[in-house]
């Protein structure tokens, strides 16, 4: 490998020998590299003699005769410690690496333990790729636990600030969760594995059981490369049992949004690898959800999906990530009694038809859960015109020293826009008022039981909000007029295909609100197999005694009861989705020209600048608006063009401003996704679009 020039002996003088001799010195240096042994506890040092053009593969392949050992190397690559960098081009010399005597390399294993906690709290501990960026890391792990869609997925590493308002409780109780690990290490995660062809195949058919969700047997082959077949293909599918109240107050409870700001600091860099962002072998990470936008939930491929979906969902609820009313809660706790129920009865759990799983599917094809509106099967045909909603309904203009009064209007809702006059009569005139809806964000303000169905409307303006509330008369009229609310938000209209299923699901939602008290729901409290505590949140457990509370569950139990388990799941997510706060994550941020700090709320489709202090939206920028955006790296600095001329920039404080980059690139990138399109990712596009030209 080294350079040197050859020559006979019997023509080489002495002053010859000298120079190559020193030439060989001047060339060559020592490089010393640590070595990882796999059945030694303490690393081990070894000296090499290279030179400037030695390549990297070169310098592994002088370790591996050195160290003698017969075993397999092929996982292992150079590691440099100062600059926090892989030396993986094994074809790149040193001197194009820039590595010269003082470098520090360690030859360590690519894929190391790493223990992951789920969004059921479940902890796997599995072999990662601590080489490749996180987006492959993360794809190769949803790979090996039959999660679909890992793009929607992330990993988050909590800071010590999360740890430091916990109660302090025995050690004991820390390594009980420890201890609760679903060990995967024999099989390590890799890129370079063939695909699971069952998952990712659209002309085969798996079947599951339509009660709980998981895999029958002539499907469990299908998880051939994965390692959950030997200890049960379905445990992850499963949902977990109810905590008890007092585990609650052991997790951390996010209480302000500047504690929320603060949680989300803790998502990894897509574009880097865990070695460089200093993840140790065996840390505990948390894997998770991070963008909200749910693409293709299918019940026959996304038993694991849809009930970690679930459990990450369950728990917001439970720990209050996300505000909801007290009525909204017992419809939550109703939907985890009967989860809960299905999930431990073992009569169910043996019953499996194919014909069963066709029905729940038709059942919920008006269920499928994206934020952007299912779309069913058959399109609106023979559309002439674009359909509107005429009405008479109140309406409230919040002004200050002013009573909520509201005042009754004709209504006329066409294209994305709201019309109302006066009356009825004078319809084909001037109206009072035109709201274009474009761009609003659509807040429920419903309250079944006192028979109240009002819209919050917060449509944006020059300077800030319009808040104006729209009150309805009774849950039809509400679902019609909240579902064309809701697709003008998004700049569609009521002649798309997502209008009649947004109607129906509202509708859903409405119907599992209704109270029906019953002397049977009643009287079963006694006997009751639960502790109710256990289904909501601490601070409403604290309103009601243990027995009332029960009853009200029960009671919202009723609407619930006939659903098979999966559709009662994604019920659930549904619900979630329906709460006024769903989807938003927060950062503390410093807008250019601003004196204060402001909240900065991230969501699937735009960017709401919050007031620190009351939580108030004060402006909402729609990605469909935005033309470029990009960072000053040097001053960290995130920049945002937007139409009309609208351009705004901002320091993030709670959080590198890469981490608030990275998600706005990636909701874009998430809504580039189309069915037609195969399964495979645009890596490319993703790092393009998240990685600010870093």
């Amino acid at each position: 490998m080294f350079c040197s020039v050859c020559l006979s002996t019997s023509q080489t003088p002495a002053w010859a020998t000298m120079l190559s001799s020193g030439d060989f010195a001047s060339a060559s240096w020592e490089l010393v590299v640590r070595v990882d042994h796999p059945n030694e506890e303490e690393q081990k040092d070894v000296t090499l003699r290279v030179s400037g053009d030695l390549h990297v593969g070169g310098v592994m392949l002088k370790l591996v005769e050195q160290i003698n050992l017969p075993q397999d190397w092929s996982d292992f690559a150079l590691w440099w410690e100062q600059k926090r960098c892989w030396l993986l081009k094994t074809h790149w010399t040193l001197d194009k690496c820039g590595v010269q005597a003082d470098a520090k390399l360690l030859f360590t294993p690519q894929h190391k333990t790493l223990r992951l906690r789920l969004p059921n709290m479940k902890t796997v501990r599995l072999r990662v790729s601590f080489s490749a960026v996180v987006f492959r890391a993360v794809s190769d792990i949803c790979r090996t636990l039959n999660i679909r869609r890992s793009e929607e997925l992330s990993l988050l590493k909590l800071s010590g600030d999360c740890f430091k308002k916990k109660k302090k409780k025995d050690k004991s109780n820390k390594e009980s969760v420890i201890e609760d690990v679903l060990n995967l290490e024999s099989s390590s995660t890799s890129s370079g594995s063939p695909v699971s062809p069952g998952l990712y195949s659209k002309t085969m058919t798996p079947t599951y059981d339509p009660i709980n969700g998981t895999p029958v047997s002539s499907t469990m082959t299908w998880f051939s490369d994965s390692p959950l077949t030997e200890q049960n293909c379905s445990i992850l599918a499963f949902s977990q049992p109810p905590q008890p109240p007092d585990a609650l107050t052991d997790v951390y409870q996010p209480r302000t949004l500047l504690d929320k700001a603060k949680f989300n600091a803790g998502w990894l860099d897509s574009s880097r690898s865990l070695m460089e962002q200093g993840i140790q072998e065996d840390e505990q990470l948390l894997l998770r959800f991070k963008y909200y936008s749910f693409f293709d939930l299918n019940p026959k491929y996304d038993a694991v999906r849809i009930n970690q979906l679930y459990e990450q969902a369950r728990w917001a609820v439970l720990l209050e990530e996300i505000d909801c009313t007290e009525e909204e809660m017992l419809i939550f706790a109703a939907l985890q009694y009967h989860i809960s129920k299905l999930s431990l009865s073992a009569e169910t759990q043996d019953f499996t038809s194919e014909s069963e799983v066709d029905e729940v599917e038709a059942a919920l094809s008006h269920l499928e859960v994206t934020l952007e509106g299912g779309k069913a099967e058959n399109a609106l045909e023979d559309i002439t015109d674009i359909p509107k909603l005429t009405d008479s309904l109140k309406l409230f203009r919040p002004k200050k020293l002013m009573l909520k009064a509201f005042k009754q209007y004709w209504f006329v809702f066409k294209d994305t826009s709201i019309a109302y006059f006066k009356n009825k009569e004078v319809e084909q005139g001037e109206p009072i008022e035109k709201l274009n809806l474009r761009g609003c964000e659509v807040v429920p303000d419903v309250n079944v039981a006192g028979r109240k169905f009002g819209i919050k409307l917060l449509i944006p303006v020059a300077d800030g909000m319009n808040e104006v509330y729209l009150r309805c008369d009774h849950e039809n009229q509400y679902a019609q007029w909240m579902a064309a609310c809701i697709l003008a938000s998004k700049g569609k209209t009521m002649a798309d295909s997502s209008y009649q299923p947004e109607v129906l699901n509202i509708l859903s939602f409405l119907r599992m609100k209704n109270r029906n008290v019953s002397s049977q729901a009643t009287s079963s409290v006694e006997s009751m197999d639960m502790n109710p505590e256990c289904f909501v949140s601490p601070r409403c457990a604290k309103k009601h005694k243990s027995k009332q509370l029960a009853a009200r569950i029960l009671e919202a139990h009723q609407n619930v009861a006939q659903m098979p388990l999966v559709e009662a799941k994604l019920r659930f997510i549904q619900a979630w989705q329906s709460l006024p706060e769903f989807g938003l994550t927060y950062y503390l941020v410093r807008f250019k020209g601003s004196k204060k700090d402001d909240i900065l709320g991230v969501s699937y489709n735009r960017l709401i600048r919050i007031d620190a202090v009351t939580g108030v939206p004060i402006t909402t920028w729609r990605f469909t608006n935005m033309k470029q955006w990009n960072v000053n790296w040097e001053i960290r600095q995130v920049a945002i063009e937007f139409d009309q001329n609208v351009s705004i920039a901002f320091t993030c404080l709670s959080a590198d401003c890469k981490v608030v980059h990275e998600y706005i690139g990636g909701y874009i990138f998430l809504s580039t996704r189309s069915k037609d399109q195969n399964e495979t990712l645009d890596e490319d596009l993703f790092h393009k679009l998240t990685g600010g030209q870093d």
